[in-house]
């Protein structure tokens, strides 16, 4: 007799023996006791979990000769038993809907349906794949769904059951099949091991049971492969590893600890020796997105949760990495992982993007929780501006009064106090008041901050109608100062587009558009704010004033709490909205 697979060898033959779908085989049981049997049924889930398995074992339930009427548990030595298992049963007619799939196929099953099955009770038609056929072929068959002959049962299998019309879905009752759970797995293939006298590991099986991902079929096929492999009879973990082409739990731990040190060196080496070894960027980084999954399951429900199906030896190394690390680093490092997988699965440089990915882990212990930062900001006047600090200030005129010093500070009104003062017709509050008295110094570098105004609009202007617009809209929102002979320009943007966009021509049409400003020649000095739309916690030359007439964009750059924000995130301002014009 040929060689028959693991897979078919030990297919369930009766409801008792399908494991992971007691909700299924209950119903179905209870059902043919009751004799409510339906005339059609939909089993839907993923692959190799028993759909297919329990449509051939209903079916011997309802033809199952050993019995007057329909049993649950069918004998499975009859020969209308036999003939189903073997799918060589008359009335029983097993159709690959994939390829048979048109309506003139299903015109023709409808024409067969309507005569008597030969010998047995039920005509039984199982559909395997049903959601390849067609909408038109949908359509011929609802009629014959919605009044069917009462001796004709119709079994469909689909992993898409989105797919099936709802007019279809409506007229049959629906089983959603589960996953089989890991523990079930690693139980069904240690039995089948001493059924086939195999040695094999308690690591070896998890691995198979967590290679088959939720399937048994799955689990059965690579364990069936692993045998062929084994010329002793005896499995191992590493040999699993190497059929499957898995990563190491080990290898996956000892990333995450080099991640915990800062090492990034290590974490590239480690990376280029899983290439050499021949291993897929794309399924190394789909072990970690599961290991880091783990690790935070393992961080919020604790090591001993059910939630972890995974072998005792990585619930032990997801443990010793969930109590190096915080839950919101954690979840942090698999959003990380996360995005970087979709990236790496359909790039070509998948290396390239997965020694990106781990990089990121590495840095991402540097930031800083957005609570901690807010938590440390007050609402206080930001320091001042940078072209008034640059500059000398004239000596107060008077010093302030021990009384005034002793004064507590004035409360500071907010931006929304402000609004409701000049609302409700009141006086407005100013939103930043002098603490102390006596004269307010006077900053001797306006004259060179309308200088600087002057010059920003003349050079924008002159790279505009020398087409360098780009160069041009690079220092738009630059922080323009006059510092000696200098005109210094700050640009947000990173140092390396401003080198590739400020050349000769430029530089030479923007200097010449900057001399006569103030009566003597100016060099022209563009240099980076941070390359990353930092300030630095200046503000533009362009923001002054709370007044009247001062824009919206001025009127938020003067604000403290704004300014605070800037200093704090490195931000900038992009877009002011003002509700109050939206009001009006």
């Amino acid at each position: 007799m040929a060689y028959q697979v693991l897979a078919r060898k030990y297919r369930p033959q009766s409801f008792d023996e399908v494991i992971g779908q007691e909700h299924v085989t209950r119903t179905l049981k209870n059902a043919i006791a009751q004799q409510r049997v339906a005339h059609g049924y939909i089993f839907s889930g993923h692959r190799g979990i028993g759909k297919t398995t329990v449509a051939r074992i209903l079916a011997m339930a309802l033809n199952c000769r050993a019995a007057d009427r329909p049993t649950p548990t069918p004998c499975g030595k009859c020969d209308s038993c036999v003939e189903i298992r073997e799918s060589r049963s008359v009335d029983v007619i097993e159709i690959d809907a994939a390829t048979n799939r048109g309506i003139d196929e299903i015109r023709e099953l409808r024409e067969a349906a309507r005569y008597r099955p030969a010998r047995d009770r039920y005509k039984i038609y199982i559909l395997d794949e049903a959601h390849q056929i067609t909408d038109a072929a949908f359509n011929a068959l609802l009629k014959t769904l919605e009044e069917p002959p009462p001796h004709v049962v119709f079994m469909m299998a689909t992993t898409q059951p989105e797919d099936i019309p709802q007019t279809i879905r409506s007229r049959c009752q629906h089983f959603s099949f589960h996953a089989v759970r890991f523990a079930q797995i690693v139980e069904q293939l240690r039995d089948i091991a001493g059924k086939e006298k195999i040695n094999i590991e308690d690591d070896a099986l998890a691995l198979v049971a967590d290679a088959g991902d939720g399937s048994m079929r799955d689990a059965l096929s690579i364990m069936d492969q692993a045998i062929a492999s084994s010329s002793s009879g005896k499995l191992s973990a590493q040999a699993i590893l190497e059929l499957v082409g898995a990563v190491p739990a080990s290898v996956l731990e000892e990333v995450m600890q080099a991640v915990a040190t800062d090492s990034a060196e290590q974490v590239l080496r480690r990376v280029d020796t899983l290439m050499m070894e021949g291993q897929s960027p794309t399924h190394f980084a789909r072990q970690m997105v599961r290991f880091l999954r783990n690790a935070v399951v393992a961080k919020v429900a604790g090591g001993d949760s059910p939630l972890l199906q995974i072998s005792s030896d990585e619930r032990a190394r997801v443990g010793r990495i969930a109590q190096q690390f915080s839950e919101e680093e954690l979840t942090r490092f698999l959003q990380i992982l996360l995005r970087s997988y979709n990236d790496i699965s359909y790039r070509a440089d998948q290396r390239f993007h997965l020694e990106l990915a781990l990089l990121k882990l590495v840095h991402a212990q540097r930031l800083l929780p957005v609570e901690q930062i807010l938590s440390g900001m007050e609402a206080r006047p930001a320091p001042a501006p940078a072209a008034a600090r640059t500059a000398p200030a004239r000596p107060v005129a008077a010093a302030p009064s021990p009384v005034a010093a002793e004064e507590p500070r004035r409360a500071q009104a907010s931006p929304f106090e402000q609004d409701r003062a000049r609302k409700s017709g009141g006086p407005e509050m100013s939103a930043a008041q002098p603490e102390t008295g006596g004269a307010v110094a006077v900053s001797e570098s306006s004259e060179n901050e309308d200088a600087a105004r002057a010059a920003r609009q003349r050079v924008l202007a002159a790279l505009e109608n020398g087409g360098h617009r780009h160069l041009a809209s690079m220092l738009q929102d630059a922080e323009w100062s006059i510092e000696g002979s200098e005109l210094v320009v700050k640009a947000h943007a990173a140092a390396t587009l401003l080198e590739m966009a400020m050349g000769a021509e430029p530089r030479r049409i923007a200097t010449a558009a900057a001399s006569g400003i103030t009566g003597r020649p100016l060099r022209l000095r563009v240099e980076s704010a941070g390359g990353n739309g930092s300030n630095k916690g200046t503000r533009p030359v362009a923001a002054k004033g709370n007044g009247p007439g001062s824009t919206g964009r001025e009127r938020a750059a003067d604000d403290p709490i704004v300014r605070r924000v800037q200093e704090k995130f490195g931000a900038e301002i992009r877009t002011v909205i003002d509700y109050r014009d939206k009001q009006r």
